[in-house]
């Protein structure tokens, strides 16, 4: 089991936010996250910076632990251009780069340039073809394309990625669409569980619907030829009806629970005060500091 936290950008760099970076580091977590937004739910009318810059920055102030997006979508991003900017990440951070990539939602980000919303077939169509061709991107020095929602004419990306032959996807999907894709594409899997067990469920049946899942992953890769083990399966947390920063047991009881259901890595909220996501700091460090040496990890 890896443990994982997510780090909004909602700290300027210079009042707290690198501090945030290099304490997630000096706490042992194997990847720090953050939202790629350009904005979020509550968070709308206060402070948000972009994903790719605070990423840049957290590269500069960090050594050892790895960085992404949870997740990257096209609700706003192009292949062509995200893939330049994922190469330059990639070399700045010597090869610490995971892209956590979705087919994105009706939030503000669907209708930011001025845009109807997509359907969730027209996001499904986009994130078809948006993952196949960024992955294209980011393997070949050249490429041409010519789809029915992206193109790419002779787009040059040398030197490629530090990670060969591209840096990892970790595809959040849970539909049979982005399952295919996560299979075919994705070195990992993201799930935030199921939100319609979610909104009125209990935690068991929570967990009950992660293990169905994670079978129909695995169902998916058996379809593509893969091994399910390639993928890690990584579980997103905040969003189902448990409780795991509530105190050490919950996390531990919360974690073995999970691993048990084939989840790989628990992705945990940086605490926000006064948000969705305020949580006991004391707590939290206790919890990235012992949570695993409790489930034996």
């Amino acid at each position: 089991m890896r443990l994982s936290t997510v780090i909004l950008p909602v700290r300027r760099w210079s009042e707290g936010g690198r501090e945030v970076w290099q304490r997630a580091e000096e706490l042992g977590f194997h990847t720090a996250y953050t939202y790629d937004h350009l904005s979020w739910r509550s968070f709308r009318d206060e402070p948000w910076f972009g994903a790719v810059p605070t990423l840049t920055a957290a590269a500069a102030a960090t050594s050892r632990m790895r960085l992404g997006t949870l997740v990257t979508s096209p609700n706003f991003r192009h292949p062509v251009t995200l893939a330049k900017e994922l190469i330059s990440l990639d070399d700045i951070s010597d090869g610490r780069i995971t892209l956590g990539i979705g087919a994105g939602g009706s939030g503000f980000d669907a209708t930011a340039l001025g845009q109807e919303p997509w359907t969730p077939r027209e996001r499904a169509d986009h994130f078809a073809e948006f993952v196949p061709l960024l992955d294209r991107l980011l393997t070949n020095d050249v490429v041409t394309y010519e789809g029915k929602h992206y193109r790419a004419h002779e787009v040059r990306n040398i030197p490629g990625c530090v990670q060969r032959p591209r840096l990892p996807f970790a595809i959040a999907a849970t539909g049979p669409r982005g399952m295919k894709l996560a299979a075919g594409h994705g070195q990992a899997w993201v799930t935030t569980g199921d939100p319609k067990v979610s909104a009125t469920g209990s935690a068991a049946e929570s967990l009950e619907a992660v293990r169905g899942q994670v079978g129909r992953l695995e169902k998916a890769c058996a379809e593509a030829g893969r091994d399910t083990a390639e993928l890690t399966k990584i579980m997103l947390t905040g969003f189902s009806p448990d409780r795991p920063l509530a105190s050490l047991d919950a996390f531990v009881d919360f974690a073995g629970a999970h691993a048990e259901a084939g989840i790989d890595e628990i992705v945990l909220h940086w605490p926000i005060a006064d948000s969705v996501f305020e949580a006991d700091l004391t707590v939290f460090e206790r919890i990235a500091a012992e949570g695993l040496a409790q489930l034996g990890e």
